[in-house]
């Protein structure tokens, strides 16, 4: 029989424990430090598990067409963080041209370029905001891209945290677009159409702020604003994980691989997200041949993290360069995925009365580590240079449109609520500023009128206006001021604002014409941080380098 402790022995037992304790809670405390960064993606798993894939069933359209011209259906393809010099279009092209792009390509081919297209805003989600309302970001109050939480904002923002915005910042599923805007959806369902939403929304999470409340009758897709395209450790997959951009650290911690269908429960894809989400696009066409549709393909590729499909990524052996392979291999899924589904509207002869729109939600990232995406043009995603605001604008519509055909006044995001509004004989709302134009009403005169309206950019005190070919970005924080005459220097290189004192002041008051028009933000910005103009995050010289504040 054991001989009870003595009040000696009781002692050290006590110490012993307290020791553990106190190791467990050092160990605890530095595996904190090191890994608290995946706390959101373990708390997301947890309230919201997902399940094993499942086929989805679409809600269908009538047996047979009344062959009805008056309603055309409207496909919008919007892709995510596509650089400028991404596509072969332009003559250039990912990995000196090598990765061709003919199906985006054809759309422009067969359709209208705008020369001068530019998103909504440097960054995802107020850029979507604008697409779907037609009314600049600003004006909605939409002004930051959603952060995921403070948590996130901390790890990305460095010494640009704003601590103290963190205590009332509000749940993440609350951070997006008012139920009380009206989107293109809404807007089209009031003339007989069904809409459906495929892929990334990224405008909200909770209750009135989902798609199915936004006017779409169908969704399939994710509500924050990126996903996995696989599973990490896939057969079928090549990651690159981009070990200098404490954004791509956060996005794999956190990711998962999972869609949802309108608001039912998470579930797995059954391929790479890209071509599940081409593949589901042919379905909605085919169950809604029959009727008006809108379809808002809204692919979440290229954005990061970077995941190939393997095929894609052996396809492409000439590429030396990891990271631009992967990459690549992404554009190369993305381009079938397209092709795929504008056979889809050829296959149910449905092409010539569809309306194809395809832009970019921005520029090409500065964190990918790539150097050429958005080439020519100065800037990132993220600044209002060029760079960060270009985006292929392209649209077909066969029986309206002439293949081949360019158009040069710039253009928005916001022109698009307006423009297929207009094609499907839809009166444009009256109890609200609506920022776009019907983009056709200009670009089909003979001989074609220019666009003489301003557009307009604010991110905190960073802003921009474009009009007429001029252009004005301010920076209020350090009173900087960056002047071009974008037809002269579409490039942005000579800054005119000592130059040229009047233009300067007729564009900064112009600025301020429609600062005073905005909203107030939504929520509060948690970051102020400067970010490189000319160089990615992963190049950016120790020397004096041109930097714009940006406030999220």
């Amino acid at each position: 029989m054991a001989k009870p402790l003595d009040k000696l022995g009781v002692l050290k037992v006590k110490n012993y424990v307290l020791a553990g304790l106190l190791v467990l809670a050092i160990f605890g405390g530095w595996l904190f430090s090191q890994y608290w960064y995946y706390m959101p993606g373990i708390i997301s798993s947890i309230v919201s598990p997902v399940a094993e894939f499942r086929e989805v069933e679409w809600k269908s359209g009538p047996e047979q067409t009344d062959n009805r011209t008056d309603k055309p259906n409207i496909l919008v393809i919007l892709v995510d963080d596509l650089g400028f010099n991404d596509i072969t279009f332009y003559g250039g092209g990912i990995a000196g041209g090598s990765v061709p792009t003919p199906n985006i390509d054809s759309i422009a081919r067969d359709g209208m370029h705008f020369t001068n297209g530019y998103t909504g805003n440097g960054t995802c989600a107020p850029s979507r905001a604008a697409l779907l309302t037609g009314r600049f970001a600003t004006r909605v109050g939409f002004e930051f891209t959603p952060m995921g939480s403070p948590l996130f904002a901390e790890l990305t923002g460095g010494d640009g945290y704003i601590a103290e915005n963190a205590e009332d910042y509000p749940e993440m599923d609350q951070l997006g677009l008012p139920q009380e805007e009206s989107t293109l959806a809404e807007q089209l369902s009031e003339r007989g159409y069904h809409s459906v939403a495929l892929g990334k929304w990224h405008l909200g999470e909770a209750e009135g702020m989902r798609p199915n409340d936004q006017g779409f009758d169908e969704f399939l897709g994710f509500l924050p604003g990126a996903a996995l395209f696989m599973e990490e450790d896939d057969d079928n997959v090549v990651n690159s994980k981009q070990e200098f951009d404490p954004i791509d650290k956060f996005l794999w911690a956190n990711l998962s691989f999972a869609v949802q269908h309108n608001n039912g429960e998470r579930f797995t894809p059954d391929s790479h997200m890209t071509d599940y989400l081409s593949r589901q696009a042919v379905k909605v066409i085919e169950h809604n041949r029959n009727r008006p549709f809108f379809l808002y393909l809204s692919y979440n590729a290229p954005h990061t993290p970077l995941q190939s499909e393997k095929a894609d990524y052996h396809a492409l052996a000439h590429i030396e360069n990891h990271v631009e392979r992967t990459y690549a291999g992404m554009l190369r899924g993305l381009d079938r995925g397209i092709g795929q589904v504008l056979n889809a509207l050829e296959s149910n002869n449905i092409s010539d009365n569809t309306m194809v729109i395809f832009v970019s939600d921005n520029g090409g990232a500065g964190y990918v580590g790539l150097p050429n995406l958005n080439k020519p043009y100065r800037g990132w995603k993220i600044t209002l240079f060029e760079g960060g605001i270009r985006t292929p604008y392209f649209i077909r519509w066969p029986n309206t449109i002439p293949a081949g055909t360019s158009y040069d006044s710039a253009v928005g995001h916001v022109d698009i609520f307006t423009t297929a509004l207009s094609a499907a004989g839809a009166r444009l709302p009256e109890d609200r500023v609506i920022d776009g134009l019907d983009l056709l009403e200009y670009a089909l005169q003979e001989p074609q009128s220019p666009m003489q309206r301003p557009l307009f950019w604010r991110t905190g005190g960073y802003k921009a206006v474009t009009q007429d070919g001029w252009k004005l970005q301010l920076q209020e924080q350090n009173n900087k001021t960056w002047l071009y005459n974008l037809n002269e220097d579409p490039t942005e290189q000579n800054n005119l604002s000592e130059l040229n004192p009047e233009q300067l002041k007729t564009m900064t008051t112009l600025l301020y014409e429609l600062d005073g028009q905005m909203a107030e933000p939504l929520w509060p910005t948690l970051i102020e941080a400067p970010i490189a103009i000319d160089f990615t995050i992963d190049k950016i010289p120790d020397t004096e380098h041109e930097t714009i504040i940006w406030s999220n």
